[in-house]
């Protein structure tokens, strides 16, 4: 079992400033921006002056259950990758959080200066189990506003991303991992939390992101061969 690079059994609040800790620092912020803004969103933008989020293939996508389970492991994905980049790769964990704090910052700018809603959840399911009695709890606290762009898209890209560029990830896990994001995306349309249009609207905002993250990456190996 690899070992942690930083022992954080000696974290306190006041060394977050010291080169040990300074990288918690960043997402930190991050999520405390998200969820200070998701609840002013959700609690403070009526859905009655929400645009409508649809198009035709949303009508051509049945709600599927099965989906829950995708969907739901897109929170073990996140949290999981940023634990990880925590206990074992600082300078990944700074770049995931930096991807997605960007994300946020476009994403809620936009939920509040165009506000959008979609009305696509079933009023009842056909089969009633344990997938979905998960999907009526995850719609009793994540309302159907701010949706577009899906930043469970985007957040899922973001971590594609940091996976792909990771050496000592085996091209077998990096094949797994894209497949499981894709299952991530498309589970958001399944299971009725997002429109289509949700789902493109996330891609050109996870690009900027890629683009202000990673630009270097690109042209370093560029600049090396002319060199």
């Amino acid at each position: 079992m690899k070992k942690p690079v930083v022992d954080y059994r000696e974290f306190r609040f006041s060394k977050l400033n010291t080169p040990e800790f300074s990288h918690m620092k960043l997402p930190l912020c991050g999520w405390l921006f998200y969820f200070s803004f998701y609840f002013l969103t959700e609690n403070l933008i009526p859905a009655e002056i929400c645009h409508p989020i649809h198009c035709a293939l949303d009508d051509m996508i049945p709600f599927c259950e099965y989906f829950a389970v995708f969907y739901v492991f897109w929170y073990l994905l996140v949290f999981g990758s940023l634990i990880y980049g925590l206990l074992y790769d600082v300078e990944r964990l700074t770049r995931l959080s930096k991807f997605i704090l960007i994300t946020q910052v476009i994403a809620m700018t936009v939920y509040i200066l165009w506000p959008s809603r979609q009305d696509l959840r079933p009023e009842v399911f056909v089969r009633d189990n344990f997938l979905t009695r998960l999907m009526t709890f995850i719609y009793s606290f994540d309302t159907p506003t701010g949706v577009f762009p899906s930043l469970h898209v985007a957040y899922s890209m973001g971590i594609l991303s940091v996976g792909l560029k990771m050496p000592e990830l085996k091209k077998g896990w990096k094949w797994a991992l894209g497949v499981v994001v894709v299952l991530i995306c498309l589970a958001t349309a399944f299971v009725k939390q997002h429109s289509v249009l949700d789902i493109l609207a996330a891609l050109p905002v996870g690009l900027v992101a890629e683009l202000l993250v990673f630009w270097g990456d690109y042209w370093k190996p560029r600049l090396a061969k002319k060199e």
